[in-house]
């Protein structure tokens, strides 16, 4: 993939007198559940640059050991009881699952918990439009629009096929704005979208690799979505997101021999953190995704 034409869609975006801080793939221990699966123009309404400047129980869990890790809650009831102490912060994070169960909730929840917090926060998405993401948000209650207003949230939407032109650059810029802004949290949704891009696997591989590595150096606690294989879903799409990101949440549906059907989570791995190796059920409802922690499947 070239790289002629990197900078265009970064051009204009800043101040002149901005300036900017300079700003490994984790091994598949301790995922559960079943095996991986087999193997020029700008980019959005205004340019990537410029959106960042406005506009429980112990059952079931690992053994204990000590960490001083800082630790950040997801904002998901349920869920974060699930966790002892939280994810560790600057964790990449990757939640799985099909159509329909959630993911996009669950990312605007990860952002809204950090929101609540005063926290300055980032939402990247390759597949709906920035009206639509503060839509999805403002049915839960969560007033992303104010956010936007008062310069604590910033929300991107890329197009994928210019993003694939522009790859390169982005990758490069992404630590340094992210950085500019002061994120504490960013969500990109979804990974899919950008594996998607490559016909070939090990192109597919490295590029993933590579756009992890930077979401990693951002310095931020960043959450990424993907789709889930077909034939597994306890495994990507492509099965590479899980082995490059530091902790797993599935989302799936559960049949029982009844034939009736649930929303479950399960936590795969989460690196430095102790966790629930437990299946739990889960609803979408109005004010976001609750997990019933002490609730079993069926």
């Amino acid at each position: 993939m070239s790289d002629e034409g990197d900078d265009d869609w970064f051009e204009g975006g800043l101040d002149e007198d901005a300036s900017f801080d300079e700003g490994g793939a984790p091994d598949a221990g301790g995922m559960g559940g079943g095996p991986p699966g087999e193997e020029g123009e700008e980019l959005f309404e205004e340019d990537f640059a410029s959106a960042f400047e406005g506009g429980g129980s112990s059952s079931g869990f690992d053994e204990e050991f000590e960490s001083n890790l800082p630790r950040v809650d997801l904002g998901i009831t349920g869920l974060d009881e699930m966790i002892q102490g939280g994810v560790p912060e600057r964790s990449l994070l990757v939640v799985i699952g099909s159509a329909g169960t959630g993911k996009t909730t669950f990312g605007l929840q990860f952002l809204q918990k950090g929101l609540e917090e005063g926290e300055r926060t980032v939402y990247i998405t390759l597949e709906e439009s920035r009206e639509a993401i503060v839509e999805a948000a403002t049915e839960k209650g969560w007033p992303f629009d104010e956010y936007l207003e008062d310069d604590q949230l910033a929300i991107i939407d890329l197009d994928p096929v210019e993003m694939a032109n522009s790859l390169a650059s982005i990758r490069s810029d992404l630590p340094r704005l992210i950085d500019d802004f002061d994120a504490e949290r960013l969500v990109l949704d979804s990974v899919s979208l950008l594996e998607m891009m490559y016909d070939n696997q090990p192109d597919r591989r490295t590029e993933v690799f590579d756009f992890t590595k930077a979401l990693k150096s951002a310095g931020v606690t960043t959450m990424v979505t993907s789709e889930a294989d077909q034939d597994n879903p306890y495994a990507s799409r492509h099965g590479i997101i899980e082995y490059l990101t530091d902790g797993v949440f599935v989302l799936q549906y559960v049949r029982s021999e009844f034939r009736e059907t649930r929303l479950a989570v399960e936590i795969q791995k989460i690196r430095n953190a102790n966790h629930s190796r437990e299946t739990k059920p889960y609803e979408i409802t109005g004010e976001g995704i609750s997990v019933y922690q002490q609730a079993n499947i069926f």
